[in-house]
């Protein structure tokens, strides 16, 4: 069962065609990754006092995975287009439940911060694969379209659902099974892939840009560390200032040396080109006001509306089945007949109207009129968005630079969730602490001073959307295949 990247989808085994199961292995890899993002969070209190986690230190069960995944979704992208993409999906998945057996088992907090470390390094393996595969065993714009739809429909509710699910384990079994659960995911991801996934053939003239790696994923992990960290510890704090002034030199040496090697990392080709530069752009945005969204939105449903935790991941599905529906029975069709660049920037602007319902909370605002509606918008603007922002960046890559345009997806959004939780935090906060110095001592201050620095964060987050809508849509400048002309590729 082969296939190559150019094309032909041999994809039948047995005369059965298996590529739409294919896609179902693929995404749930993705899924587990993007879920465990979050699953993790809910967890954490029982997790805390299991294994004696500090509230210093507790961060880190959140911060380590992060930052390795992050950091090292370069090196990944590019070990998938070195090893194969199959192959570095199996192996990211094997390590991944390992790491989640050793998380599940921890009975120290080095133990279980090391197996949220090691985690991340497999995600890095995994997310990279999952939309290059796609973009070679779907190859014709109608098919294609409707995968990446698809794929959109579950990746993007990973976050979500790891909320769901975190708060039923935890609540009805317990904390480790938030680990122990991707040891179920793994095991019918290895038995589908090896029956479902093709073999994408290898560029034999790909190599591993050491230097490059090293350069990368270093300026990846002080960017990332210094990004998720500067609401907590102060953006002014000498330790942030040292990692983000770390990470502009040590990314500034790393465009250097892509520009000078014959192998390059990340050839400089994939940010050039304003189409796949567009589409980075734009998913880093919509990174940065769903995660921004996600956190400001828990802590109204469970501090402010008194909702459990499993509650709260339940209040969400809104979102989910929007997103989800929209994304698959809409956006995969638009794709075909509206330019992407229109797409998207209709995505960033129904996201930014939702974000502006949820300016008009109150410590009264009940869910079905002050959370649901804007739920329903960002749900209709991420499936509006995701389609054709995977669709337009694979597009615009050569075959041989599948895995690390990939990998920049993954590490657009990546950087984009970190600058939108950090960033939106410290707004939040900040207005929170003014607001209540300036009413101290009224009844239900403290309420009214988070709904208030919320509302604040929100605003900002639609600010940066409507930028970003004018921006991506200047950039991205390709036309839709038209379904005659799909129809006859």
């Amino acid at each position: 069962m082969t296939d190559t990247l150019a094309g032909a989808p041999a994809t039948k085994t047995g005369g059965r065609d298996t590529r739409w199961w294919g896609l179902v292995i693929i995404s749930l890899a993705q899924l587990m990754v993007w879920l465990d993002a979050t699953i993790v969070a809910v967890a954490l209190p029982s997790a805390q006092e299991a294994v004696g986690l500090t509230d210093s230190s507790r961060q880190w069960t959140v911060t380590a995975y992060a930052l390795t995944f992050g950091g090292l979704l370069l090196l990944g992208g590019r070990v998938g287009d070195v090893l194969g993409l199959k192959r570095s999906l199996m192996i990211g998945v094997i390590g991944f439940s390992l790491a989640s057996a050793l998380g599940g088992a921890a009975t120290t907090p080095e133990m279980l911060i090391g197996a949220r470390a090691a985690q991340g390094v497999f995600a890095a393996l995994i997310a990279p694969s999952t939309l290059s595969l796609i973009s070679s065993t779907f190859t014709v714009p109608a098919e294609r379209a409707k995968a990446f739809g698809i794929f959109t429909a579950i990746s993007m509710s990973g976050g979500a659902t790891g909320l769901i699910l975190g708060g039923a384990l935890t609540d009805y079994l317990d904390w480790r099974w938030c680990f122990y659960i991707n040891i179920l995911f793994a095991a019918a991801i290895l038995i589908g892939g090896f029956l479902a996934l093709v073999n994408p053939e290898r560029n034999p003239d790909t190599k591993l840009d050491v230097p490059g790696a090293i350069l990368a994923t270093a300026g990846m992990l002080a960017l990332i560390y210094g990004l998720g960290e500067g609401g907590s510890q102060g953006w002014d704090s000498p330790v942030i200032l040292g990692a983000l002034g770390a990470a502009v030199v040590l990314l500034g040496a790393f465009v250097l040396v892509q520009h000078k090697s014959e192998r390059p990392l990340l050839p400089l080709r994939v940010l050039t080109n304003r189409n796949s530069g567009g589409a980075f752009l734009a998913m880093s945005i919509s990174a940065f006001c769903m995660l921004g969204m996600f956190l400001g939105m828990t802590y109204q449903l469970q501090s402010v509306m008194g909702y459990s935790p499993f509650k709260t991941g339940l209040a969400f599905l809104a979102y989910i089945i929007t997103a989800a529906v929209y994304s698959t029975k809409v956006a995969s069709k638009l794709l075909l007949r509206l330019r992407p660049n229109v797409m998207i920037a209709a995505g960033l602007v129904i996201s930014a109207l939702g974000l502006l319902v949820l300016t008009r909370l109150t410590p009264d605002s009940g869910y079905l009129t002050g959370v649901f509606p804007a739920l329903l918008l960002f749900g209709l603007g991420v499936g509006n968005l995701a389609v054709p922002v995977f669709q337009t960046a694979m597009a615009a890559a050569e075959p041989r630079d599948a895995g690390i345009v990939s990998a920049v997806v993954n590490t657009s959004q990546q950087v984009g969730g970190s600058v939108g939780a950090a960033l939106l935090n410290t707004v939040s906060t900040s207005a929170a602490a003014t607001y209540l110095a300036s009413h101290a001592g009224a009844a239900g201050a403290e309420q009214e001073a988070a709904v208030h620095g919320l509302a604040l964060a929100c605003a900002v987050a639609a600010g940066v959307a409507l930028v970003g809508a004018v921006v991506a849509g200047t950039l991205i400048n390709v036309r839709p295949k038209r379904p005659e002309a799909a129809a006859q590729e």
